[in-house]
């Protein structure tokens, strides 16, 4: 008798600026999954304290509920075997060990969809998302509009006292329309470059 070896999951990333529709998108997902009858499950940095701590939501104002986490290690130990499907939305604020902790669902043949910020304010390439981008079979990047000219934004701008935030203020600052506006290229502004302009 053969046995039948379980098949590998899948990983899927969902990126973009502040606004661009990141937590809509893993919502929707999430809940088609759910209308074909897969268990899901969703987790959520616990930084994320926004709206309701224990949701993932949208600016649209769409929810589902999540557990609220900060070590990594808390997934596999919050999974039951039925669970097929796992959400994990602002991604970008978890260490670098989510990256072993989703190849383990993985390869536990388990679907991840992981949402975050590919870019922080200053435009670097945010925590463990630039891997997990790297090592997903699917990539969904999306843009907002920028808020000064129209054009399709992929920039995260923060903003302090209506003026841009500096390079060296603190990387984590958890807000929304009163602290972060999306921005196009033209339009975005730091006060100097991040260290991967500097060596082009």
């Amino acid at each position: 008798m053969t046995i039948k070896k379980q098949s590998k999951g899948t990983l899927e990333v969902i990126c973009g600026s502040m606004f661009s529709g990141k937590s809509e998108e893993l919502i929707r997902q999430l809940k088609r999954s759910k209308i074909a009858q897969k268990e899901t499950i969703a987790f959520k940095h616990s930084l994320d304290n926004r709206a309701a701590i224990e949701y993932v939501v949208s600016h649209n104002d769409n929810r589902i509920p999540a557990f609220p986490i900060q070590d990594p290690q808390e997934i596999l130990q919050l999974l039951t075997p039925d669970i097929k499907v796992i959400g994990i939305d602002e991604a970008q604020f978890f260490s670098h060990e989510l990256i072993d902790v989703v190849l383990e669902l993985v390869e536990n043949g388990k679907h991840v969809i992981i949402a975050g910020l590919n870019l922080d304010f200053r435009a670097v390439p945010f925590g463990p998302m630039p891997t997990l981008m790297a090592l997903a079979d699917n990539v969904t990047k999306l843009s907002a509009v920028c808020i000064v000219c129209g054009d399709e934004a992929y920039f995260s701008q923060r903003l302090v006292n209506g003026k841009p935030a500096k390079y060296n203020d603190p990387l984590i600052k958890v807000g929304a329309q009163e602290s972060y506006q999306a921005r196009c290229r033209d339009c975005y502004s730091i006060d100097k470059k991040s260290v991967w302009q500097s060596s082009l």
